[in-house]
Formats: structure tokens, C-alpha cells, sequence
């Protein structure tokens, strides 16, 4: 047994140190050193009555009681130890620490200072708040008993200070005292809240040796210690093999189910606990209900609060809160604000945490009248001192959009911790008043309030909701620097994210890669911010970079990871290998077939997408707006009209989903549907029904629609229905260059025919602004940008002539069956050869004997020329091309395209 105490040292005599002399102290005063020079002779020291001394004290008439003190000391004259003793609790009483440190500084006056007078001038400091001053007179100390250990001890619970507690048990170990029944709660306790349960046994040892176990107050101690910490097995053989046990023992090891997820066994213990003769009391109820409520499980909690009325026992505020607080977050806030309400149906006050519990329910639901009135129960109960209250009431005003309100709270709290402030920029920045946010980031620093990581990680955020990631950026790098804040994910996850929303995918790729390099682990949030910046065709490579970090990182079982890798590789061409991450998947979600379905239609794979659909309905699982617009699609493409309005028809009667454009819960419009079925229309010559379709529908305000539209006009050569479809797109986008180009071409073509155009035409001025296509082809791990009638030295000397090589063996004729000449761009008799004839010759001449694929990414709609000459190349050269323009992607090979030449 011995050898579980912490082996002696020698102490060391430490010799005692008189504070210095206290400032404007009447000993160093000059006037008082007048009052000392006399000729008369010296009399004997004068004993000044221990009353006069203890009444000045005890009336806190404590500058007449220093200064008659410091007469005292000045006549060379003498305290009694009992005068001391009660002027030192004089201090205690009144709180006054400067009297305290006054009269230790005039220790002298008592002739030898014993252990008691020591003990109590400590405790004096530790009641008075003075815990450094404490420590010092402690360590000073030739001697220590165990009323010295337990004034220390109780000088850091009072401070919440528990890891110091259990240090000093240790300490006092090797100094050789025992604490007594009264001071082991006191230490157990500080082993409890700090989670010190290897201390907590050692002192259960030393009290099985001293034979203190039959004491109820430390055995209830030692099972606080096992049930706080988590130590189930440990807390119930303790329980167990105790002689007696009452409430608090019970409701210890209640705890230590109930923390550990066994709810039904707490249930069960109190049925045991009733056996015994032990009633459960509230608090028992409180840490059911509690534990219940931690759980998830609020049903079960609330038919507690009835049980326990049945047992006589009436809930109190403490229950309420728990009740509250456990429905907020569980999700269900309505119901805790019905509690709320019922509270105070019961009688029950509530507190500041159940305040600050309501009105974080009424931001989070941004229900502001609701809110409102919590406000009002705020002020009229006198909460708004609290500064939870305070910071919650900044933080539902601010996600309410009511910042004129936040700031009047945020102005009157006089306490103001980082939160606050936080609440208050916060609003600010989701308001996009960066401006504003930024002048409090600056005043709270000014105030001595040091900005966090979530500051500085919300002014950044700020910034980039703003576009202006250029101050974003100027904060991120000055983080550590100015701030003395290290980064976080988050900052990095912010940063990253805000340069794909504002099109900067290549520089957020580069702080990705830096991210890395700077030991920073990028979590799921990462790379969900990442994979969309790489859904195209030149992002193949990035996409695989991508995935080899979640392999390394394991964030593979995140399953909207999986999702979204899916539904990348589908994006940049590559749709095996999402075929292959979708088998290996052991769960499926809709968003996991509707990856796969839309990736095949994407690739013109309108086969393997329409098998899928029929699997997924198989496995009972139900399609929503996404898969059944995909859907609806491929019957378009493939020609199945009659399917395709079978699938359209069953959206309402069969799934019950509204195609309905102000359907806000899943944000799915209703083009969609409708795109899918004009194309199906239209891919089957049948135009006119289209048209009737899009009115019955009433979708005339949709761009989408007409662009559908207008593709089948285009195909089957009706020039009339193109001139209807041409007339709504100018009036719904006359800016749009691209619309003005080809509404022009569409106007030129009707007049040529001799058809009466009522539309206002495109003024001429608007018609020089037409669109320069551009064309990006990724060769060795570079980006290479060539655009229609480039001039640079390479299209001009190298690949010139090699597209005047591949249109001259060409032999195809210009005819188009009647199809309608209405391109994006010019012809190329007049701008110049397109984009993406340079970009295929280019990936002709610098392909090397491995792969066989060119990947180009177009800004425009492809012409019909130039999709003629890829058919042909794909064929001649053997070479796969993959290139998605605005329409689609076309995957030309052996002189096909997956497209079926319907884009």
C-alpha cells in the first residue's frame, strides 16, 4: 500500500517574508514622522484595547482602524494575538483585502507569528480573493497543518481552479498530512470536474487503508469521481459494496448510466432505488430527463416530467432548461418554445440559461415577433445584465436581419466577451456591410477584447460573400502575423471555397496544394469545396489529385464525399471510373443515382442511364425532380416520345413531386422537367406540340425553355416557330450577345424568306459586339487558350495548316437537310477558323504515342462545321475527342458523336 504515496522529501525551513510596505502608508508619511519626535521620556508600550480595534473593524470604519494601526506600530507598541485573530476576520467579513494586506504587512506587531495566526492570515487572502497572495504566505510557511491544506485547498475549489486541487493532495502527501473525512470530498471533488480519475483512486486506496469507508460523505465522493469520469464498470462495484447508501449515492451512479448511453438501466435503478425505501427526489428526475434528453430521446424525456408529477415531485427550473435546451438541440424548436410557454403556465421562473435557450430557438427559426418577446420577458425579469442573454439576444436580431436592433443590445451590454463581438460582425458580414464589420473588428481590439480564430475566420468570409477576395486574402495571411491566431482549416476551407465562387478555380487549387504543404489536413468540407472546380474536362487530372487525398486522408467513408466524386468523374469524362466508385458504394442515396443516371445522359449514354432508373425503382427507392428530369431526357434524345410523357405524366400522379417553378423547398424549377420535354418534342419533329406544351405549361418567362425550343426550330428548319422562339429570348435577355447574335441571324433569315418580323430587332451597334469563342485544350499538364481567327505565330506558321489539311480531305458536302444555319458564332469566311479546329490540330500534332484522347472546352455552342470536322478527325486520326461546349458533351469517335448531332 505504500507504495501508492508519492515518496517524502526533507522540508526545507523556509524563512518568513514580510510584505514590502504599503504605499502612502502612514509610517513613511512625513507629518507622521513628526509625530514620532518628543522629549518627553519614552513611556512603556500601550496596549490599545482589543474592542476599540475590533468595534472600527467591525463597523468599516477601516481607515481609522489602519490608521490607529499604524500608531500602534509607530509607539513601538504591541496586538494581541486574539485582537489579530479578529481583525483578520474583520477583513473576511467586509471583504476588505487591503485592510488584510495592511496588517501583514505589520506582522511584526504580533512577537512570534504561530501557524494559526499563519492559517488564518492565508485564509483571510483566499476569502478576500487574493488566491496569489494566498499561495505566497503558504509556501512561506515553517509549518503546516492540516487547517493550512484545507484553507489552501478551498482557496482553489472556491476558484474552480480543480486541477490544482488535485496537485496539492499530492503535495500535501509528501508533506506528510493526512486530510480528515471533512477535506477528501473537497479534493475528490476537484478529481471529479477535472476528470482525474487516477488521483481519485489513489485517494479511494488511502481511504480503504485509514478505514474511512463507512463514512457516507467521502464513500459518495469516490463514486462521484468513477461516475463523472466515465468509469461505469468501476462506479457500479463501488455502489454495489457500499454499506449504506442514500439519494446522492444513487444519483451518482444514476449519472454513470446515464452518461453512458444505458437510459433504460438508469430507468430500472430507480425502480430498485424505490425498493429500498430511497423516494427519488428532483434531482434524481433531472439527470433521467437530462441524460434522456443528451440522447436524442425527447419523448421518452417529457413523459418523465409526468412521471415524476406522479410521484409528488414538481419540476423546477433546472428540469424546464434541461427539457428546453434538450428539444433545441434535437431539432425541435417549435416544441421548446412551446415549453417555453408552458413554463410559465406552470409557474416556473425561468433563469438566464433558459432565456438564452428560447431566444436561440427563435434565431435559428428567425421567427423575430417570437423573439421579440422573449426580449421583453428579458428585460422585465432583469436578465439583461447576463451576458449569455445579451450575446444570444445580438446573435437572433443579427440572423434576423435586424441589425439596427442587434447593435441597440450589443451598445447597452456593459460586460462584452469575444462572442459578442463575434455576434455583432457576424451580422454585419451577412449583411455584406463589410465596411461596418470591419470598423467593430478594429474598435474590439482597441477595447483589449482579442479577435479569435472565428473572427478573423468571419471577416474573411465577409469579404468573400463580398467578391472581394483580395481583402480576403490580406486577412488570411495577416492571421498569425498581426493577429497571433494560428490558421485553421476552416480559415483555409473559407479561402478556398471563396476563389471557386468567384471563378478563381486555378488559384484555388494552388492554395489547396499550399494547404497541404503547410500541414494543414483538409477535412470533407475541403474537398467538397474542391471537386466542383474540377467538373469539366480539363479537370481530369485535378480530379484524381483530389482523390488520392481522401484515399490518404480516409475521407472515403464520408458518403457525400462519394457522392461528389461520382458525380465529378462523370463531369470530366471520365464515367467508368464513377461507375466504378458507384458499385463500390455499400449505401446509396438518391444523390448517388442521380449522380450516375445524369453523368450517363451527359455522355450520351441514354441506354445504361434509362437501366439504372429501372434498377433504382427495383430497390424501392424514389426519384425525385433531378432523376426524373434526366430521365425525361433521354427518352427525348433517344426519340421515345410516348415513354417520355409517361414519365412526365407520372411526376404528379405517381411520385406526387409539384413541376412547379415556385415549389422553394428543394429550389428544383420547373424548366427542368419542361426543357426535357421540348426537347423531346422537338427531337421528334413535332414542334407545334412543343409550342402548346410551353403555353400550357406557362413557361414563356424561362430562357431555357426557348433555347430548347429553338434547337428543334433550327434542326427541322421552321423558320416561323425559330422567329417566335428568337422574339421571346431578345425580350427576356437584350443584352445577351450570344441571344443577339443569333436572334439577328434568325431576323436575316426570315426576311430573306419574306416573313413579317414583329419582334424589335437587335440595333446594329449592339451586333458588333459579337461573341469571340475561345477554346482551352490541356496538353502536358498545361492549359493552352486559342480563340476563333487567332493570329499568334503558332495557329498562323504550325497549325493553320493542318486544319486546311483536315477540311480539305473532308469531302463532305454543305448540306444541312434543311436544317437552319443559326450559330453563337459567324461563319468562318468572315471571323476566321473557330476555336476549336486549332485546338484539335494542336492536340493532333502534340499527342505522344500513349494517349489517344483530346479533351477541349469550349465557351460557345458548337457550330455544325466544326462539329462535321470532328466526326471526320475522330475517324481519320483514330483519335477519341471529348469536347463540351454551353450544350453538351460530345464524345467524338469513329466518326460519331455521342450526341447523336442533336446539341
Amino acid at each position: 500500500m505504500s507504495k501508492l504515496f508519492i515518496p517524502s522529501f526533507p522540508k526545507t525551513c523556509l524563512n518568513y517574508q514580510i510584505p514590502a510596505k504599503v504605499e502612502n502608508s502612514p509610517e513613511v508619511h512625513p507629518k507622521s514622522r513628526k509625530k514620532n519626535l518628543s522629549f518627553i521620556k519614552k513611556k512603556e508600550p500601550i496596549i490599545i484595547p482589543d474592542e476599540e480595534l475590533y468595534y472600527l473593524c467591525r463597523n468599516g470604519s477601516l481607515l481609522e482602524a489602519e490608521k490607529a494601526i499604524d500608531s500602534i506600530f509607530q509607539q513601538g507598541s504591541k496586538v494581541k494575538r486574539s485582537t489579530y485573530l479578529n481583525l483578520l476576520e474583520s477583513c473576511i467579513d467586509s471583504g476588505s483585502i487591503h485592510l488584510g494586506r495592511i496588517l501583514h504587512a505589520r506582522f511584526g506587531l504580533f512577537p512570534e507569528p504561530d501557524v494559526f495566526l499563519e492559517t488564518k492570515l492565508l485564509s483571510m487572502y483566499a476569502k478576500c480573493g487574493g488566491l496569489v497572495d494566498a499561495r505566497k504566505v503558504f509556501d512561506s510557511m515553517r509549518e503546516r497543518n492540516l487547517y493550512t491544506w484545507s484553507a489552501m485547498i478551498g482557496a482553489y475549489s472556491r476558484e474552480l481552479r480543480w486541477k490544482e486541487v488535485s496537485k496539492l493532495f499530492r503535495l500535501m502527501m509528501e508533506d506528510g498530512v493526512l486530510p480528515d473525512d471533512f477535506l477528501f470530498p473537497k479534493i475528490l471533488q476537484g478529481c471529479a470536474n477535472c476528470g482525474d480519475v487516477e488521483t481519485g483512486k489513489l485517494i479511494h486506496s488511502v481511504v480503504i487503508k485509514l478505514g474511512m469507508t463507512s463514512c457516507l460523505r467521502v464513500s459518495n465522493s469516490i463514486l462521484a469521481v468513477y461516475a463523472k469520469c466515465g468509469e461505469l464498470s468501476l462506479a457500479t462495484k463501488f455502489f454495489r459494496r457500499m454499506k449504506e447508501r442514500d439519494v446522492v449515492a444513487w444519483n451518482s451512479v444514476l449519472l454513470a448510466y446515464c452518461q453512458n448511453g444505458k437510459h433504460e438501466e438508469a430507468v430500472g435503478l430507480v425502480e430498485e432505488m424505490e425498493k429500498e425505501g430511497i423516494a427519488p427526489g428532483l434531482v434524481t428526475w433531472n439527470i433521467l430527463i437530462g441524460g434522456y434528453n443528451q440522447l436524442g430521446k425527447c419523448e421518452a424525456a417529457l413523459d418523465l416530467m409526468q412521471k415524476m408529477e406522479s410521484f409528488g415531485v414538481t419540476a423546477d427550473v433546472f428540469t424546464w432548461t434541461a427539457m428546453i435546451s434538450g428539444l433545441i438541440h434535437n431539432g425541435k424548436r417549435y416544441q421548446a418554445l412551446d415549453t417555453f410557454k408552458k413554463m410559465f403556465l406552470a409557474g416556473v421562473a425561468p433563469n438566464g440559461v433558459t432565456i438564452m435557450s428560447a431566444v436561440s430557438a427563435c434565431s435559428c427559426l428567425k421567427v423575430l415577433n417570437l423573439g421579440s418577446e422573449v426580449h421583453s420577458i428579458a428585460v422585465k425579469m432583469c436578465f439583461m445584465e447576463d451576458l449569455l442573454v445579451g450575446n444570444s439576444l445580438v446573435d437572433m436580431y443579427s440572423k434576423c436581419g435586424k441589425l439596427e436592433d442587434a447593435r441597440k443590445v450589443f451598445d447597452s451590454m456593459k460586460i462584452k466577451d469575444v462572442y459578442t463581438w463575434n455576434s455583432m460582425i457576424t451580422g454585419y458580414c451577412q449583411a455584406e456591410y463589410c465596411g461596418k464589420a470591419y470598423e467593430l473588428f478594429i474598435r474590439m481590439q482597441e477595447e483589449n477584447v482579442k479577435p479569435n480564430i472565428i473572427t478573423w475566420n468571419t471577416m474573411i468570409s465577409g469579404y468573400i460573400r463580398n467578391g472581394d477576395e483580395g481583402e480576403a486574402m490580406d486577412l488570411f495571411q495577416r492571421i498569425e502575423k498581426d493577429g497571433k491566431v494560428q490558421r485553421n482549416t476552416a480559415s483555409w476551407n473559407l479561402i478556398i471555397a471563396g476563389y471557386i465562387q468567384n471563378g478563381k478555380k486555378d488559384e484555388a487549387l494552388e492554395l489547396f496544394r499550399k494547404m497541404q504543404a503547410s500541414r494543414f489536413t483538409p477535412n470533407s468540407v475541403t474537398i467538397l469545396s474542391l471537386l466542383p472546380a474540377c467538373a469539366n474536362l480539363l479537370g481530369s487530372k485535378m480530379v484524381r489529385e483530389i482523390h488520392g487525398c481522401v484515399l490518404r486522408r480516409k475521407l472515403d467513408a464520408v458518403h457525400a464525399v462519394k457522392n461528389a466524386l461520382t458525380d465529378t468523374y462523370a463531369k470530366s469524362g471520365d464515367i467508368e471510373y464513377a461507375r466504378t466508385i458507384f458499385k463500390g458504394m455499400e449505401t446509396k442515396d438518391i444523390i448517388t443515382w442521380n449522380s450516375l443516371i445524369g453523368g450517363y445522359v451527359y455522355h450520351g449514354s441514354y441506354g445504361p442511364a434509362l437501366d439504372l432508373f429501372e434498377q433504382m425503382k427495383t430497390l424501392g427507392i424514389k426519384p425525385n425532380r433531378g432523376t426524373l428530369a434526366s430521365i425525361i431526357l433521354a427518352h427525348g434524345l433517344m426519340g421515345n416520345v410516348d415513354e417520355g410523357k409517361k414519365v412526365f405524366s407520372s411526376i404528379a400522379d405517381v411520385y406526387h413531386i409539384i413541376p412547379a417553378l415556385e415549389h422553394c423547398s428543394a429550389m428544383v424549377t420547373l424548366y427542368g422537367h419542361c426543357s426535357a420535354m421540348v426537347t423531346l418534342y422537338g427531337r421528334s419533329n413535332r414542334p407545334e406540340e412543343a409550342l402548346q406544351f410551353i403555353q400550357e405549361m406557362n413557361v414563356q418567362s424561362e430562357t431555357p425553355i426557348w433555347e430548347s425550343f429553338l434547337t428543334g426550330c433550327r434542326i427541322h428548319g421552321d423558320i416561323d416557330l425559330a422567329i417566335h422562339a428568337a422574339e421571346h429570348l431578345f425580350s427576356l435577355e437584350p443584352d445577351n450577345p450570344s441571344i443577339e447574335n443569333m436572334v439577328s441571324m434568325i431576323y436575316a433569315l426570315g426576311a430573306k424568306l419574306g416573313r413579317s418580323l414583329e419582334g424589335k430587332k437587335p440595333r446594329k451597334e449592339n451586333l458588333l459586339k459579337k461573341p469571340l469563342g475561345q477554346s482551352c485544350i490541356e496538353v502536358r499538364n498545361s492549359i493552352f487558350t486559342f480563340t476563333t481567327g487567332d493570329q499568334s505565330k503558332l495557329c498562323t506558321d504550325v497549325l493553320y495548316p493542318w486544319v486546311e489539311k483536315m477540311c480539305r480531305l473532308d469531302d463532305r458536302s454543305d448540306q444541312y437537310n434543311g436544317e437552319l444555319w443559326i450559330e453563337e458564332e459567324g461563319r468562318e469566311a468572315t471571323c476566321g477558323i473557330h476555336s476549336e479546329k486549332f485546338a484539335m490540330a494542336f492536340g493532333l500534332i502534340s499527342s505522344s504515342g500513349g494517349s489517344k484522347t483530346i479533351r477541349i472546352l469550349k465557351n460557345l455552342r458548337m457550330c455544325r462545321d466544326c462539329h462535321d470536322t470532328a466526326k471526320y478527325t475522330s475517324k481519320r486520326y483514330g483519335f477519341d475527342i471529348l469536347l463540351e461546349d454551353t450544350r453538351c458533351l460530345h464524345h467524338f469517335k469513329n466518326g460519331d458523336c455521342s450526341c447523336k448531332d442533336y446539341w
